[in-house]
């Protein structure tokens, strides 16, 4: 038995599992492997196999298995919820909270919190009932995310992020002051050659794109805001490391220490915008900044 096919247009040149991993944001490399070794993708009616090359255009045809359980507990976590309806909700996340649980996070994250406050309401997509995640952040940023109720509601937020028409705008606070107001870094982003926990900027990176604008800059920090083109993993962490304005707290890349009252990186999501997937309506959902960053900007003086 099989969920529902769907067309699906390629918007990034490569290999079947890696493109279509990266057109859909929920589904996991392996998870397109096995897809394609299942049959469940064709091209002009031909299945594909897990090698071959795709281009931006192809429009490919996905017949995903019926979602199953997984083995994760819903608990009774609060939830700051910043907006829902039938087919979105989104979580304004606290600062400490992880996303999906992992080795050393078992439980106690969004997922778990998810799977209580949204009941029966879960996306099938990557062939398990579950929440719909269709982008992260990192345990130590706060601010809002946004998961799917539904398929097909998934599938248009990820749409949205291959197209860049879903907009994540967040507030940081730097080391450093910039010689300009503004500014966009453009570089590719792929994980460190050496420290496999890690993000860099590399040659063979995939696409990154950091739209940044001043705020205020005082005493060698500085206020920004950060609106992402793209979504690569610890992509504001990384353009600004790599610009030598690593965020405020942020050791792993290349602050110099960690500061009291911050758990981690000085980062904030706080605006999301996008398309509503059964209305068409644009909407913005804002989430004010935390008394912890405000009280970073008031230690440094910066507004």
């Amino acid at each position: 038995m099989t969920a529902p096919s769907f067309p699906l247009t390629v918007s990034e040149p490569g290999r079947a599992d890696a493109s279509i991993a990266a057109a859909l944001d929920g589904l996991t490399r392996s998870a397109a492997q096995r897809w394609l070794e299942e049959g469940r993708i064709t091209l002009d009616g031909k299945v594909l196999k897990k090698n071959a090359r795709l281009q931006p255009g192809d429009v490919l045809l996905i017949s995903p298995p019926q979602p199953e359980p997984v083995d994760l507990v819903p608990q009774d976590i609060p939830l700051d919820v910043a907006y829902e309806d039938d087919d979105v909700i989104v979580v304004d996340k606290p600062v400490g909270m992880v996303v999906h649980p992992a080795p050393g996070h078992p439980d106690g994250t969004l997922v778990n919190a998810l799977l209580y406050h949204c009941g029966d309401s879960l996306s099938g997509i990557n062939g398990e009932l579950r929440p719909g995640i269709v982008h992260r952040i990192d345990r130590d940023t706060s601010g809002l995310i946004v998961a799917a109720k539904n398929d097909r509601a998934h599938l248009s937020l990820a749409a949205q992020l291959q197209d860049h028409s879903l907009f994540r705008s967040y507030h940081a606070v730097a080391v450093g002051g910039f010689k300009e107001d503004s500014g966009t870094v453009r570089a590719p982003i792929g994980r460190h050659r050496t420290d496999r926990k890690r993000m860099a900027v590399c040659p063979d990176g995939r696409e990154a794109v950091t739209h940044w604008q001043v705020v205020d800059t005082r005493d060698g920090h500085t206020h920004l805001t950060c609106r992402l083109e793209t979504g690569r993993t610890h992509q504001i962490r990384v353009h600004m490391a790599y610009l030598g304005h690593p965020l405020l707290g942020d050791t792993v890349y290349g602050a110099k220490k960690p500061v009291p009252g911050l758990a981690g990186q000085c980062l904030h999501a706080a605006q999301l915008t996008f398309t509503h997937p059964s209305t068409g309506e644009r909407l913005t959902v804002e989430s004010p900044l935390p008394v912890w960053f405000s009280a970073a900007l008031e230690r440094y003086g910066l507004r």
